[in-house]
């Protein structure tokens, strides 16, 4: 079992003059993509006895994700607000204080075949601690997709330290181009790539948007394009796009017995995960909100 670690919430929607609540939080929708695309998975995360609780925890378990490491709070669900462009691109704003996404205080792995966790898993109080935690004590392949939000890290300082030390344990570092940009502000992407392998992690996903994804260990680099979309099936948003993205790499990384520590993953099994990643992050942006596919859809 892959066990996804952090946030689950609900995006408010903004589109024009019109505000539509969807049940997101970006491990949450990572385990749910990777419950559609056929891997077994749990979530681990602190989720509100409110109604908008209990719909966040019914999305898990009707993709098939295994709930038992949730832990749930009285404390109200968190928001984001998603602020949608005329390009589907989604601008957040953050409501987190006394609710329920930072109240996660434990996260158990076990014997599962990865860990996955990042976002606002390595930011907020007392999540982060107990996620950090988990990597520092993990003997299993840990996954870490930064999705960097400036505007709700208090201490860039504070968090680039434990950054440092949780790239220094992982096995697969999935950045964006912005996150590059939060990681080291001005600095060449690649060559921060570069730095970031060599600061520990297995390998480093670097995802550009509509144009390629890079692919870049210690020996190499390797692009991989972007299928363009069909022009029947163009984008309504961005929402959930790169969460279903990671879930097809680490899925696709599980299901070839790739994703080890022991060993580095080999270039064609990280294509194929990219690849993988790729067509399925292309259905989720023809759809509203994170509606990520599922493998039959894919048809791979």
């Amino acid at each position: 079992m892959i066990v996804v670690a952090g946030e689950t919430l609900v995006d408010l929607i903004v589109r024009a003059d019109v505000l539509e609540p969807v049940l997101g939080g970006a491990p949450s929708n990572t385990a749910v993509a990777v419950a559609r695309l056929g891997a077994a998975v749990g979530f681990a995360g602190a989720i509100s006895t409110d109604r908008f609780g209990d719909q966040l925890l019914q999305r898990l378990r009707a993709a098939d994700v295994d709930t038992s490491r949730v832990v749930r709070t009285d404390l109200p669900t968190s928001l984001a607000m998603a602020d949608i462009d005329d390009r589907g691109t989604a601008t957040y704003r953050f409501y987190f204080d006394g609710t329920s996404v930072p109240q996660l205080d434990r996260v158990e792995v076990g014997d599962a075949a990865a860990l996955v966790t990042g976002g606002l898993g390595l930011v907020l109080e007392p999540m982060a601690g107990a996620i950090e935690g988990a990597i520092a004590d993990a003997t299993i392949p840990v996954v870490v997709d930064v999705n960097a939000r400036p505007a709700i890290i208090g201490d860039l300082a504070a968090y680039r330290t434990r950054l440092d030390r949780v790239v220094a344990r992982t096995s697969v570092l999935k950045v964006s181009d912005e996150d590059l940009e939060v990681i080291e502000p001005g600095e060449d992407p690649d060559g921060v790539a570069r730095r970031l392998v060599d600061a520990g992690a297995g390998v480093v996903i670097v995802t550009r948007g509509a144009a390629y994804t890079s692919i870049v260990t210690a020996d190499d680099r390797v692009d991989v394009p972007v299928p363009a979309l069909p022009v029947d099936h163009p984008v309504v948003d961005t929402i959930g796009a790169g969460d279903t993205f990671g879930a097809g790499l680490v899925t696709s990384l599980v299901e070839s017995g790739a994703l080890a520590t022991s060993a580095s993953i080999p270039g064609d099994a990280l294509v194929a995960a990219v690849e993988l990643g790729h067509a399925a992050a292309a259905v989720t942006v023809t759809r509203r909100g994170a509606d990520p596919p599922t493998r039959a859809e894919l048809n791979i």
